[in-house]
Formats: structure tokens, C-alpha cells, sequence
């Protein structure tokens, strides 16, 4: 890990402001914020920081302002909601990266300073109906951005949505909803620049990534002061950004540490999710409370062969149990009991992770695409454990608390690694077969420690005026 992570260094701050208006039946707001993002990260061979072993120095920044209004009325049993918003961006990134293409290492050097504007319109209306037992909602919205000329038509961008629910009696209720979103693909697609200094993905016409969803379900209010429900749902992804060096998704590009996004993309790749989701809550009973929540997903994209193939977050079996009691004095004891099903992944390309210029730069193994998220991980689950002894003083709470998460120490296997056989030394073996490569094995790879936690909590309360 000490030779394939970079070091990194990191901040970012938000702030904003909301004005607020009240009129007899309406009311105006307007939100205005500034966010701003600055990343560094660098690599070095053997990590000596010197220009010649000098892998990855990369730099960027991001910064946002934003100001949208808003109007919202109630008239007549009706809401409505209508708005615009307006957003100035400017990103900025240097990259010098050697990586590894194939069998080939190159070199990717590039500045690029981007400024965007973005707008939005939306709208939204509302309405019980049936004694206030149907509740209606429709709405649309759409986004445009000066970044090309697709993205500033705004129906390529209209995203409609309709939720409709309906309780059947006082405990049973059935619930509907159908909608479409759209999203601006990351500054680091958008601002990647070619060897010609020019927007290399505008010229190849990225679109806003969209998804169009479906969701139904059912839920019940017991006599027992619990309640559950059952949803099913559908998603389908388009214009999903596919990497044009590695033939993939973008979505297949797991959660390790890397820049994603900074190369060359085409809109083309399609996703699709579904699946199930069943929640029961127990509220507070005799002290008593408790949460169960299950999810059976399936998440595919397609691959460059055209087929739908496990995205690599497709864990299928989800389930989250919740747990505690409140007892007298302030004192209180939960849990949390998480199981996951083992994630996706791609096998490891021995015989090009081993060829000595491609070792040098990455450090890592380098996946077979050809086998994209053809093997799991095993099954994740642990148990969480907390104790609470809260103090309720004059001006202020204290609560203390102890907690172990994974009390029982199980570990998950995950990916097996890919390392280089080495003397005695520590210098890397060459393999005895072919000069050109290194020896290398394969060794486990396991996750999972118990982990103790000691904690105090202040809470000051502040008394209002005449109170």
C-alpha cells in the first residue's frame, strides 16, 4: 500500500446564507452559497521525492456559487412550488501522471482552467384529494450548462417526476412514484484536456448522466406502535461516462483511492439497478425499540461487449438489524448487527502486472477487464455494541458512551494481492522464466478488527427569552 498510495492533501469549506419572506398565503426564499474544493496528491518511485521518479503530481480545485429563489404557494388545498437557480463554477486541475496503457507506459501532462455556468428552472404542485386520503405530487425541472452545445438545450435535460400515494383505510397505505434525474458528469471529465490542450470530452459530446426510476410499494401501521413496509424499484442508467482507454464504466471502477474520470470518456455506457427493500420500525415500547431493514439489489452495466455484467456495487443481500433499551437513570445499550453480500471484482492480469515497466509505475496489480467483476468477495457482517449513561444537568446534557464495533472479530476476504517476491533485502526477484518481468505471488487478503471506542458528548441548552 506504502508504494501504490500517494500522499495527499486535502481541505474544502461551505458557507451560505437564506432569506426567508412571508406573505398571507405564500412564501419566498432565496439561498445563496459558495462551496470550494482543493485537492493535492504526489507520487514518487520508492517514495524519494525526486523529478525523476516522479509518478503522479496532480493538483486541482473546484469552486461553486450558487443563488436560487424560490416562490411557494397554499391556496385551496393546493402547494406549489416553482423556482430558478443560477450557479458560476470555475475548475482548475495540473496533472502529470505516468500510467500504464497495455503493455505501454505513457505520460499524461496537462493544465486546464474551466469556467462554467449552469441554470435551473423547476416547479412542483401538490394536492390531497378523497378526505385527504390520495395525495398527489407532479413536478419537472430542467438544467443547462455553457460547457457545449448539447447541455445548453434544455429538454436533453427535462426531468419530469410524479408520486402518487393512497391510504387504504387507517393502517394500510399503497404508494407510487416515477421520476427522471439528470446530472452533470465530475469537473475532472468535464475539464480533461488532450495532448493538444483541448477539451478532449467535449469534443466527444458527454451528456448529463441520467437516470429514469420506478418505485411501488406498501405500508402498515400495526396496533403495536410499529410500523413496515415492502417497495420494489427499478433504475435505469444512461449516458453513464465509459472509459475509452479501459473499454469500461466508470461505475466498474470500484471505491479504491484514484482520480476518476481524469482520461478520456464517451456517454455511452447504460446501467441498470432493481430490486427489493423491506423495513420494520418498532418505536419506543416499555423501553423497547428496534429496526429491521432488508434490500435484495441487483446493479448491472453493460461491458464492451455489450452484456450486462455485476457492477461493483451488486452485494445482492443487504440487511441492517437495530436494537436497544432505554432504562431508568439514563442509562441505555443498542446494537447494530450489518451482513452484506461479498462485492464484485476483477481478477488480477498477472502477466501484464509483472512486465517491469508497468510494475515501476503502478506498484499494483493491473486488472483483466477481459473478466470484468467475474469473481466475489466474501459475505461482510458484524456486530456493533454501545453502552449510554446520559446526565441531564442545569445548562447542559452529558452523555458518555462505550462502544465496540465487530465484537466478535470476524473478517471478511476480500480481492487476494498481487506482490512481488523479494530477497532477503527487500529487492524485488526478477522471474527466473523471462527477465523482462518480476516474480510475483499471490497473498490473502483479509478485513475486519474489533474496535473499542470511549466517548463524551455536550449538549448546552440554550433558554429562549421569558421561557
Amino acid at each position: 500500500f506504502l508504494g501504490n498510495i500517494p500522499a495527499q492533501d486535502q481541505w474544502n469549506y461551505t458557507f451560505g446564507v437564506i432569506y426567508t419572506h412571508y406573505s398571507e398565503k405564500s412564501y419566498q426564499q432565496v439561498f445563496l452559497s459558495r462551496n470550494m474544493l482543493k485537492n493535492n496528491a504526489q507520487k514518487f518511485a520508492g517514495n524519494v521525492e525526486s523529478e525523476a521518479n516522479k509518478i503522479l503530481d496532480y493538483s486541482s480545485f473546484e469552486a461553486e456559487n450558487k443563488l436560487r429563489i424560490e416562490n411557494t404557494w397554499l391556496k385551496n388545498g393546493y402547494k406549489v412550488n416553482a423556482g430558478v437557480g443560477y450557479e458560476y463554477a470555475r475548475y482548475f486541475s495540473s496533472t502529470f501522471n505516468r500510467i500504464s496503457v497495455g503493455q505501454n507506459v505513457i505520460t499524461v501532462d496537462f493544465q486546464s482552467d474551466l469556467f462554467l455556468s449552469k441554470a435551473a428552472a423547476f416547479g412542483q404542485v401538490s394536492k390531497s384529494y378523497i378526505n385527504d386520503r390520495l395525495d398527489v405530487s407532479l413536478g419537472i425541472r430542467t438544467d443547462i450548462s455553457n460547457y457545449s452545445s448539447s447541455m445548453t438545450n434544455p429538454l436533453n435535460q427535462l426531468s419530469p417526476m410524479l408520486s402518487i400515494s393512497y391510504a387504504l383505510n387507517e393502517r394500510w397505505s399503497v404508494s407510487a412514484n416515477a421520476a427522471r434525474y439528470h446530472q452533470l458528469p465530475s469537473y475532472t471529465i468535464l475539464g480533461y484536456r488532450d495532448g493538444n490542450a483541448n477539451l478532449a470530452n467535449k469534443k466527444n459530446d458527454v451528456r448529463y448522466l441520467r437516470v429514469d426510476q420506478l418505485v411501488a410499494g406498501v405500508a402498515h401501521e400495526t396496533k403495536f406502535s410499529s410500523k413496515f413496509s415492502v417497495e420494489g424499484f427499478y433504475k435505469h442508467y444512461t449516458n453513464y461516462p465509459f472509459s475509452l482507454s479501459d473499454s469500461i464504466s466508470l461505475a466498474n471502477l470500484g471505491s479504491d483511492f484514484g482520480i476518476v474520470g481524469n482520461e478520456e470518456v464517451s456517454s455511452s455506457s447504460e446501467g441498470r439497478s432493481y430490486g427489493v427493500e423491506f423495513l420494520y420500525q418498532q418505536k419506543l415500547v416499555k423501553g423497547f425499540y428496534g429496526i429491521v431493514a432488508y434490500t435484495f439489489v441487483t446493479s448491472e452495466f453493460l461491458s464492451k461487449n455489450g452484456e450486462y455484467v455485476p457492477s461493483s456495487w451488486d452485494s445482492k443481500n443487504i440487511v441492517s438489524l437495530t436494537g436497544g433499551k432505554r432504562f431508568k437513570k439514563g442509562w441505555e445499550v443498542g446494537f447494530r448487527w450489518l451482513f452484506s453480500g461479498g462485492a464484485p471484482y476483477t481478477p488480477t492480469d498477472v502477466a501484464t502486472s509483472s512486465l517491469k515497466q508497468v510494475w515501476d509505475v503502478n506498484n499494483a496489480a493491473v486488472l483483466d477487464y477481459d473478466q470484468l467483476n467475474s469473481q466475489r468477495e466474501t459475505v461482510f457482517h458484524q456486530l456493533n455494541i454501545r453502552v449510554d449513561k446520559r446526565f441531564d444537568l442545569d445548562k447542559m446534557s452529558l452523555n458518555l458512551y462505550f462502544d465496540v464495533q465487530n465484537a466478535y472479530g470476524y473478517q471478511t476476504t476480500l480481492a487476494p494481492i498481487l506482490l512481488l517476491q523479494r530477497d532477503s533485502q527487500g529487492n524485488p526477484l526478477t522471474d527466473p522464466n523471462d527477465p523482462n518481468r518480476y516474480a510475483t505471488k499471490f497473498v490473502e487478503n483479509k478485513s475486519g478488527i474489533v474496535q473499542p471506542t470511549l466517548g463524551i458528548i455536550f449538549e448546552f441548552k440554550v433558554r429562549k427569552a421569558g421561557s
